[in-house]
C-alpha cells in the first residue's frame, strides 16, 4: 500500500528534486509563465501557490520560509511586492496550465503554467473596451467635417474670381507693351543725333 506517498519523483532525488523546484518557482515569479512537461507544471502549481501565500502574509516569519523556495533578489522582492498586492482579495488559484500538445523526440505532454491576471494580459482588456468605444467618437467627430467643408467651397469661388482678375491684369500689360515702341521710336533719333565738337581755340 502507497499511504502517505504524495508528490511526483520525477526520475530524481529528493535534493535534486527539491533544487529543480526551487529554480522553477523563481522563474515563474519572475517571468509569470513558463513552459514545461505536463508532470512537472501540475507538481509546481502546489509549490507556487503557496508560496504566493507566504508573499500574501508578508510577516517576517513568512519571508523566512519563502526565502528558501525564492532563491534570486528580484523574485523576492516581486513576491513580497507587485504580486501580494494582486492577489491581495484573491482566495488561492494563483496559476494556470495550458495544454499544448506533445514535444518532439519523446513525445512528452508539454503545458505553460503561468500566472493568473499576468500583465501581459491587462492591455488586451484595455484594447477591447477602446474598440467599442471608437464608433461612438466617430459618429461625433462627422458634424465638424461638415463644418470644415463649407470653408473649402469658399475657397474654391475665390479660385474662381482670380482667373478674371488675372485676364485683366493681361490686357492692360498688353496695352501698356504696344504703347512702349511708340516711346522707343521717339527716343531713337535723339540717340542717334552726334554730338558737335567744341571748336578749338585758335592762336
Amino acid at each position: 500500500m502507497r499511504h502517505l506517498k504524495s508528490g511526483r519523483i520525477l526520475g530524481r532525488t529528493t535534493a535534486h528534486r527539491k533544487a529543480l523546484f526551487r529554480n522553477m518557482v523563481t522563474a515563474l515569479i519572475r517571468r509569470e509563465r513558463i513552459r514545461t512537461t505536463l508532470a512537472k507544471a501540475k507538481e509546481l502549481r502546489s509549490h507556487v501557490e503557496k508560496t504566493i501565500t507566504l508573499g500574501k502574509k508578508g510577516t517576517l516569519h513568512a519571508k523566512r520560509l519563502a526565502r528558501k523556495v525564492v532563491v534570486e533578489k528580484e523574485a523576492f522582492i516581486k513576491l513580497f511586492g507587485p504580486l501580494s498586492e494582486r492577489y491581495a482579495k484573491r482566495n488561492g488559484g494563483y496559476t494556470r496550465i495550458i495544454k499544448i500538445g506533445h514535444r518532439r523526440g519523446d513525445n512528452a505532454p508539454m503545458a505553460f503554467i503561468e500566472l493568473v491576471d499576468r500583465e501581459g494580459e491587462a492591455p488586451a482588456a484595455k484594447a477591447k473596451v477602446e474598440k467599442k468605444a471608437a464608433p461612438q467618437k466617430a459618429a461625433a467627430k462627422k458634424p465638424e467635417k461638415k463644418a470644415e467643408a463649407k470653408p473649402e467651397k469658399e475657397k474654391k469661388t475665390e479660385t474662381k474670381k482670380k482667373p478674371v482678375e488675372a485676364k485683366k491684369e493681361d490686357k492692360k500689360k498688353t496695352e501698356t507693351k504696344k504703347a512702349a515702341p511708340k516711346k522707343a521710336a521717339s527716343k531713337k533719333p535723339e540717340k542717334a543725333t552726334p554730338k558737335k565738337a567744341a571748336p578749338k581755340n585758335k592762336k
